[in-house]
């Protein structure tokens, strides 16, 4: 990956140009650097940008120029499940994210008249100016630290919203979060917020587990111990009520799912490469256990992401603690944090 100057389009009536503060770096943009999910090349990545809004087009009325925003993924906004406030299950919305270019084929990015795509997730944010429709971006408060909030638009409302708007655990229930990137330990903060008795964090990461704890979990399990289900049982005998697989790594769906009460309900949010399929006890599911898919937290935007500010803002979701800001020019070092699990949300500065 490289760092190139490009052409941006002017916006169109309903497009807006945003100025980058700062882009999170998501584990899905390692997939699809890597190929295990396809997207057309030459391409700018990147997905989890907030900035400043620099010009807008003629229709524009959500925005303005000078607003501070965040940007999130697309959606046809005329479906069903767009106008019934579930556009994260718009069932056009994997072609509106992964295309490369607008509704009508064209490009927002080019090289000296060559294409380049763009729009990744409606963004393509590993840049200093994003170009995308008016829709996807959420205003901010002013007081927000504008060059940390990019992970608002994928990351955190994936984690938290897998829990507030999917799980929905009661309170004094008890809650299991498996694997903890900016989505688990999103996840672990929200089932505190929602008066779980018990939230137990699982992960390989000795410095993840030790964070979880600041994200609210009040037990963390050391998953390279061995039989991770064994171990949540001794801790909640019967299992715990809930459980969020957020790793993304094929064996782990299969502890979740096992370490839940007979009539318990396994979250799969962790995206896997194209092809991974799952394998389920055929008992265990007929006892009464649940397995359920979740995209983007099953969350509207311009609702849940007020919300979730509002979270950050009481220090219940401290994002800063799991942020380290990389400049633009240093991609590859912070893609490779990313990586190797030595920082939990890298984020780009242009």
């Amino acid at each position: 990956m490289s760092v190139e100057a490009l052409d941006l389009d002017d916006p169109r009536p309903t497009e807006i140009i945003v100025e980058i503060a700062g882009t999170g770096i998501c584990h899905t943009d390692l997939s699809f650097r890597d190929g295990a999910w396809p997207y057309p090349l030459p391409a700018v990545l990147g997905h989890e940008g907030a900035g400043t809004v620099v010009a807008i087009g003629s229709a524009v009325r959500s925005v303005k120029v000078g607003d501070p925003v965040v940007l999130s993924f697309g959606f046809c906004g005329g479906c069903p499940s767009c106008l019934s406030g579930r556009p994260a299950n718009c069932p056009e919305a994997a072609l509106i994210n992964m295309r490369g270019t607008r509704a009508d084929g064209t490009v927002t990015l080019s090289q000296n008249g060559i294409a380049v795509h763009g729009l990744f997730n409606t963004q393509s944010s590993f840049a200093t100016h994003v170009l995308t429709e008016e829709r996807f971006a959420t205003r901010l408060p002013d007081s927000v630290a504008l060059e940390l909030a990019g992970t608002l638009g994928c990351g955190v409302p994936t984690g938290a919203g897998s829990v507030l708007n999917v799980l929905k655990p009661q309170p004094n229930s008890t809650v299991a979060v498996f694997g903890l990137g900016a989505v688990g330990l999103s996840a672990v903060a929200a089932a505190g917020l929602s008066g779980c008795s018990r939230v137990v964090g699982v992960d390989l990461n000795p410095a993840r587990l030790s964070l979880a704890r600041e994200f609210g979990a009040t037990d963390v399990i050391d998953a390279g111990a061995g039989n991770v289900v064994g171990a949540i049982q001794d801790l909640i005998p019967g299992g715990v009520d809930g459980a969020i697989e957020a790793s993304g790594v094929k064996p782990v769906l299969s502890d979740a799912f096992m370490s839940t009460t007979l009539t318990g309900t396994t979250v799969l949010v962790g995206a896997a490469p194209i092809g991974t399929t799952y394998e389920i006890d055929s008992v265990s599911l007929l006892a009464g256990r649940t397995l359920r898919g979740c995209t983007m937290g099953l969350a509207n935007p311009r609702v849940f992401i007020p919300q979730l500010v509002r979270m950050w803002e009481r220090g219940l979701l401290p994002i800063g603690r799991m942020s380290k800001t990389f400049k633009l020019n240093d991609v590859e070092t912070a893609l490779a944090a990313a990586a190797d699990g030595s920082v939990v949300k890298p984020v780009l500065i242009p």
